[in-house]
């Protein structure tokens, strides 16, 4: 079974930095794309950043120049530097992953999984 465990939200004031990280467990033959998406009351889930297992990157208009994504393939984990954060930031941030599982019903066969979400409020 996959797992995707995150860490790093909480409150900060604006103009302040956090960084996230999501760690991947299990029986993994591999992963693809990893990224960070946001879910503000209210609003639909939206995508923050993506990377591919190569490294190349996309984010949303809104966080450009201020947040980074980055991957360590050996740790099976990604990661987002959130830098000159806004009270607009203020969501719930998910990890996600497109993974190939080594073993059990979706063995060798993509899946798309998801964290469990971790609370990030900007304010003053």
């Amino acid at each position: 079974q996959v797992q995707l465990v995150e860490s790093g939200g909480g409150l900060v004031q604006p103009g302040g930095s956090l960084r996230l990280s999501c760690a991947v467990s299990g029986s993994i033959f591999s992963i693809t794309a990893m990224g960070w998406y946001r879910q503000a009351p209210g609003k639909e889930r939206e995508l923050v950043a993506d990377i591919t297992s190569g490294g190349s990157t996309n984010y949303a208009d809104s966080v450009k120049g201020r947040f980074t994504i980055s991957r360590d393939n050996a740790k099976n984990s990604v990661y987002l530097q959130m830098n000159s954060l806004k009270p607009e930031d203020t969501a719930v941030y998910y990890c996600n992953a497109a993974i190939i599982p080594r073993s059990g019903v979706n063995a060798m066969r993509e899946i798309t999984a998801w964290g469990q979400g971790t609370q990030v409020t900007i304010s003053s």
